[in-house]
C-alpha cells in the first residue's frame, strides 16, 4: 500500500504545481491587463483546490503509514525523521492554507481584478512555500547519494 500512496503523492505534486502556474499566469495577466474573471480562471482555480486536497489527503496517509516517519522524542535528532515529521508537513500545510484561501477569499470579491489580484498573491506565496520547503529536502532525502 505504502508504495502506491508514495507513487501517487509524486504524480499529484507535478499536477500541482502545474495548475499552479497556470493559476498564476492567467491571475498575474488578469490583474495586470485588468481583464474579466472568465469561467476558465474559475475552473483553474478550482481544479488546483482539488487537487492540493487530493495530494493533501495523500500525504497524510503518508505521514501516518511511512517506515520513515518517526512519531517519538528520538525523530527530532534524525535529520531525515524531523524533515518529514515536521520540516516537510507544517509548511505544505500552510501552502495548502493559502491555497485554499486564495480560491475562497476571490469567490467573495466582486471585482474580477479583485479577483486575480487576490488569486495571484496568496498562490505566489503558496508556491515560494513550496518550493523552498522542496529544495530544503535535498540533503535530507533517505534517497540522496552522499558525495
Amino acid at each position: 500500500m505504502h508504495p502506491t500512496i508514495l507513487l501517487l503523492h509524486s504524480i499529484f505534486r507535478y499536477l500541482v504545481l502545474i495548475l499552479l502556474l497556470i493559476v498564476l499566469v492567467r491571475s498575474y495577466s488578469g490583474w495586470q491587463n485588468k481583464k474579466g474573471f472568465a469561467a476558465m480562471d474559475d475552473k483553474f482555480s478550482l481544479w488546483l483546490l482539488i487537487t492540493t486536497h487530493i495530494q493533501f489527503l495523500l500525504g497524510l496517509i503518508l505521514y501516518f503509514i511511512s517506515p520513515i516517519v518517526i512519531f517519538s522524542g528520538e525523530s527530532m535528532k534524525n535529520p531525515v525523521a524531523r524533515y518529514w515529521l515536521v520540516e516537510h508537513s507544517v509548511p505544505m500545510i500552510m501552502a495548502i492554507a493559502l491555497i485554499t484561501a486564495a480560491r475562497t477569499t476571490s469567490k467573495r470579491l466582486t471585482d474580477p481584478t479583485a479577483k486575480h489580484k487576490r488569486l495571484f498573491i496568496l498562490n505566489v506565496i503558496a508556491l515560494v512555500i513550496i518550493l523552498v520547503t522542496v529544495f530544503a529536502m535535498k540533503d535530507r532525502s533517505p534517497f540522496a547519494i552522499s558525495m
